[in-house]
């Protein structure tokens, strides 16, 4: 075998020892008491936001703010199913339309004025 083989085969075995060493380490390091224990404290702490999340949300349910939040909804939903919202937007978008062609009316006889002239704009 000559040194460039008995290289390659060294660098080779060196990223195997390099990769048992990594998945020991990691298993060592895994097992420790102190990640057990810090794992132990991120749930405990997890089951309190939890808990802590739903009191919260119990209480909001029965606040008053959160009865308005309702009671519009249930507004809107109506005016969305009788067809009330639909008509006032249809009704909101014919009057911009209606602006922006009137606009546009304007300055085409503004042009077509201009050009009847002989004016170049």
């Amino acid at each position: 075998m000559d040194n460039s083989q008995k290289s390659r085969e060294e660098l080779a075995e060196e990223f195997r020892n390099l990769g048992h060493n990594l998945v020991e380490a990691l298993r060592a390091a895994w097992n420790t008491p102190e990640r057990q224990r810090l794992q132990r404290e991120l749930e405990a702490g997890l089951a309190e936001f939890t808990v802590a999340i739903k009191e919260e949300a119990a209480r909001f349910e029965q606040s008053a703010t959160s009865q308005q939040i309702k009671s519009e909804f249930e507004d809107l939903k109506q005016r969305v199913q009788s067809g009330e919202a639909e008509t006032i937007a249809r009704q909101e978008i014919l009057s911009a339309l209606r602006k922006v062609n009137d606009e546009l009316g304007r300055a085409s006889r503004r042009w077509k004025a201009g050009q009847d002239r002989g004016e170049d704009k």
